[in-house]
């Protein structure tokens, strides 16, 4: 499942000026249309999640005979494309898992309907999930646009093996602490895991920075304007977020701790410690890390599968380090399913989203262990069924525990922050321009709201 730069990360594959033109109107009312029974498409686009949400569709049908789901998944890239094609063409699903990055500009081209009269009526309480999570989906005009199904945070995959020849203790990785001046512990462990062709490790005399067999921390992408799974929890960790609230209409890109942090993480390059972005482009993380090109890799919870069950590899989690304010950190992001206005059958519709907002579903989806789910009784069967299979997700838990997670920027304009930071931060990561370039494009996105 791929939801990495995904809060600020994808440009809609369709101008928004043509999505603007079609579509219904965006009224509570239109969420009330049609009988409440026949077919729902419903579509999603993580592969892993489809048996585990057929069960849902299944024990929903149980309960509505008159009501049949059909479930239908595309990867990342298609997902998006076929989502705001369909909304021109009349052809969107009925429902639909949304995302952070995509929701507002579905709210502000009238794509997808709010929920609130249907919760009122139906008495359906938004307290049930993790903090936080309910209210990354309410608009800017104060409507709801979805309930909670899940959410994610960011932990350190270790290979095992290499951990263990360097010499490092899980107890160790669990306490590693960043800074932007030397890079603390984490930038210590980092150094030592590094491993060039000669045998050398990254903190020993001749290494060989150009020649390097297994970085100690893997890249995947620059991050653009969000770095959810590359650099969100340093600068994080370090007292900076993008944006002061939900729905600002300013970004921070300027302050000085965001780009302080962003030079320290591009320096992991210039040392060897971590690949170029132009040697990393086209190879995923989890590939790399599958073929034992890195110790380290910071990813996101959703990605534990894959990442525990790489053929030859034994695989740990730490959590993301502890940074200069004293704690660590990690986005808490979290889906939602969302319905199209111009579905002619909305009030089967909504039955069916209140029912995946519900712990009759999200419980069976915390027994597959794939995801967290959002209810606290679905997260606590996701981490019963995963040590279960011999896996640990500590690591992924505590922050939440903890309250040290934050929110990701939820604003208008996603689409254009994203272009204008993927180009600004592929040039800084990239090593083709200096961090203080990162104010300039700072400029560029707070025009977007002016």
């Amino acid at each position: 499942m791929k939801r990495k730069l995904g809060l600020l990360g994808l440009v809609l594959a369709l101008p928004l000026s043509l999505v603007a033109c079609t579509g219904g109107s965006s009224t509570d009312s239109s969420a009330a249309a049609g009988s409440g029974s026949g077919e729902i498409s419903y579509w999603m686009w993580d592969a892993a999640q489809m048996p585990m949400y057929q069960k849902c569709a299944d024990d929903f049908h149980a309960a509505n005979p008159d009501v049949t789901v059909k479930l239908s998944q595309f990867g990342w890239n298609d997902y998006w494309t076929k989502v705001t094609t369909g909304f021109i063409s009349g052809t969107a699903p009925d429902v639909f898992v949304d995302h952070l990055s995509k929701y507002p500009e579905f709210v502000t081209t009238a794509q997808i309907a709010p929920l609130d009269d249907q919760i009122a009526k139906d008495g359906v309480k938004t307290d049930i999930y993790q903090p936080g999570l309910a209210d990354l989906w309410v608009a800017e005009d104060g409507k709801r646009y979805g309930l909670p199904k899940d959410f994610d945070t960011i932990g350190v995959f270790y290979n095992q093996d290499m951990v263990d020849k360097a010499g490092l203790t899980k107890d160790q990785l669990d306490k590693l602490e960043w800074n932007a001046t030397d890079g603390g512990t984490y930038e210590k462990a980092i150094a030592h895991l590094t491993v060039d062709v000669n045998g050398k490790r990254g903190d020993e005399v001749g290494f060989d920075k150009s020649n390097v067999a297994t970085y100690g921390l893997g890249l995947d992408g620059s991050g653009a304007g969000f770095g959810q799974t590359q650099w969100a929890m340093y600068t994080a960790s370090n007292g900076w977020t993008a944006t002061d609230k939900l729905w600002a209409t300013k970004y921070n890109y300027s302050d000085p701790k965001f780009q302080e942090t962003i030079a320290w993480y591009a320096s992991l390059i210039t040392k060897g410690y971590m690949p170029s972005l132009a040697n990393s482009t086209g190879t995923g993380g989890t590939t790399a890390f599958g073929a034992g090109k890195y110790a380290l890799l910071t990813e996101g919870s959703w990605n534990t599968g894959a990442l525990t069950t790489l053929t030859g590899i034994k695989t740990g989690i730490a959590p993301t380090p502890i940074g200069p304010i004293g704690k660590r950190a990690s986005i808490f992001n979290g889906l939602a399913d969302s319905i199209w206005v111009g579905s002619k059958n909305q009030a089967a519709d909504w039955k069916w989203v209140k029912y995946l907002a519900s712990a009759a579903c999200q419980d069976v989806v915390g027994d597959a262990a794939v995801v967290f789910p959002a209810i606290p009784s679905g997260t606590d069967k996701a981490e019963a069924a995963f040590k279960a299979k011999g896996i640990d997700v500590t690591a992924f838990l505590v922050q939440v525990k903890d309250k040290t997670t934050v929110l990701p920027p939820v604003t208008d304009h996603a689409s254009e922050v994203t272009s204008i930071m993927q180009a600004a931060m592929d040039a800084v990561i990239g090593g083709t321009a200096d961090v203080s370039t990162l104010t300039a494009a700072n400029d560029q996105v707070n025009a977007l709201f002016k």
